[in-house]
């Protein structure tokens, strides 16, 4: 699939999500513009550090956008695996990971996009020998 090809199943993608969720009420709209990122944070998983650009609903309805920077270490421990409402694409920026799928690992490099659609398990970890950034797009319902 090529880029076009994604991008115009984007707006079904979206469509397909639109539910409703107490967290809504919570969220603020996401407005065109630019997004700068907030300063790198540590989360709970050693040797990962994280950056957000923007969360909050989009204008379209019920559905959430989120977005994020994720730096792995080398030998940095993968997050456990879990399953979501929203559907999360990666952008591999630097370094190599695995994004292992319903226990299926996919082997991912600098320049490559990964998927993972709602409701499937996953886990992405840093395989490589060099720092592992990817960015995070996640749309769906508020979880």
């Amino acid at each position: 699939m090529d880029r076009r090809e994604f991008a115009s199943l984007v707006p079904a993608l979206l469509a397909a999500f639109s539910v409703p969720h107490a967290e809504a009420a919570s969220l603020s709209a996401v407005v065109s513009g630019a997004y700068p990122p907030a300063a790198a944070k540590a989360g709970s998983i050693p040797k990962r550090t994280s950056r957000a650009f923007t969360k909050g609903l989009l204008k379209a309805g019920n559905i959430q956008l989120e977005i994020h920077q994720t730096t792995q270490e080398v030998g940095a421990p993968h997050e456990p695996e879990e399953t979501h409402l929203h559907t999360e694409i990666w952008f591999v920026q630097e370094g190599e990971v695995t994004l292992t799928i319903n226990g299926t690992p996919k082997k991912l490099q600098a320049g490559d996009v990964g998927i993972c659609v709602a409701g499937d398990r996953h886990y992405i970890q840093n395989t490589g020998n060099t720092p592992a950034t990817y960015l995070v797009v996640a749309v769906g319902p508020p979880e």
